[in-house]
């Protein structure tokens, strides 16, 4: 019988928490404790959430743990690295909320780090790790059911909700700008999708045009790509209208030689109920699909790396491309919005 991975859980600043330890339980891995600093407004739905998982009096505890595999890293933006750094050091793998690292120095001191210890360390872009229709479009292309892919248009609208907002959501040396923190899921999937593997920002922009009052926010941010394979085109803001029935219209649209896919991830406003469409069309079909069903192989993979020591769920130089680009785009924009 396969050993079950067992993992804890670091810093519970942000509700994204909630989907990465929910989707590892469900791959059949073991909760083993948690720990935070003070007490965050998430740890009260958390401990609702997963009230049998032990709080530890400290990190230092759960790392010197010789039993745990893996540490889930959900704490402050600009903290995440080196809470990482540190649970590689203590011979554990990493899954990191996104994004992993805030600055271009943490990033050379976690790809130093994974080159030392020989660790995991791997970044949960939920949008297309926790969004079965990604699954399922993943599949699609695979089969070439739209020739080559040549082009993404990743579209990541989010709900403000200032009234649950911790400080540092507001604060630009801790969330990292926008374009690190949301555009790192659309990065992602253009280099996934396209199959790019080296990439130049062509555009980015950032700004602030709804939210004076917090001039450390910036609610929308824009990059253009172009990569070895294929172009890109992404949007971010934090402007989803309250109407909404949930925090974002999150879209992408996979252009191929023969076809095209467009997925309805989180609403199909006025066409249909639930989440997870898929619009295919190319020279024999032109269907609408519930792509709800297609899985979450993300978090089985991620288990089974650990076990093997093996790169399936997805390759750790990606993930420095994707956290190195998001940060060139974030840097890019800013210098020239001064």
């Amino acid at each position: 019988m396969t050993k079950a991975i067992k993992f804890v859980a670091l810093g519970i600043e942000h509700r994204h928490i909630f989907g990465m330890a929910q989707n590892l339980l469900d791959a059949g891995a073991e909760f083993g404790g948690w720990w935070t600093e003070g007490e965050p407004d998430v740890v009260e739905g958390f401990v609702k959430r997963f009230p049998d998982v032990p709080r530890a009096a400290s990190k230092e505890a759960l790392l010197a743990d010789g039993s745990i595999d893996l540490v889930v890293i959900a704490d402050i933006p600009s903290k995440r690295a080196d809470l990482a750094i540190a649970a590689m050091e203590a011979g554990k793998d990493v899954m990191s909320d996104k994004p992993g690292c805030t600055t271009f120095e943490q990033l050379d001191r976690l790809r130093q780090t994974v080159a030392k210890t020989k660790r995991i360390w791997t970044v949960d872009f939920s949008e297309r790790f926790e969004v079965p229709s990604v699954t399922k479009a993943a599949e699609l292309v695979a089969q070439g059911a739209i020739g080559r892919v040549i082009q993404t248009v990743g579209l990541g609208p989010h709900r403000l909700n200032r009234q649950i907002r911790p400080t540092w959501f507001f604060e630009r040396e801790a969330y990292g700008g926008i374009l690190t923190d949301i555009a790192s899921h659309q990065i992602d999937q253009f280099m996934f999708f396209t199959g790019s593997t080296e990439v130049e920002i062509v555009s980015a922009t950032v700004a602030n045009y709804a939210n004076p009052g917090d001039p450390g926010l910036q609610d929308f941010g824009e990059v253009v790509l172009r990569g070895d394979k294929g172009h890109g085109y992404i949007r971010v803001d934090w402007y989803t209208p309250d109407a909404l029935p949930t925090w974002g219209d999150g879209r992408l649209t996979i252009l191929g030689t023969e076809g095209y896919i467009e997925l309805r991830k989180y609403v199909d406003v006025g066409n249909s109920e639930g989440t997870d469409r898929l619009v295919l069309v190319n020279g024999d079909r032109c269907e609408y699909i519930d792509a709800s069903g297609a899985g979450l192989p993300y978090f089985g993979l991620v288990c089974d790396d650990i076990r093997n020591r093996t790169e399936t769920a997805m390759t750790q130089e990606h993930v420095f491309k994707v956290c190195d680009l998001s940060l060139q785009a974030q840097a890019k924009a800013e210098g020239a919005s001064k």
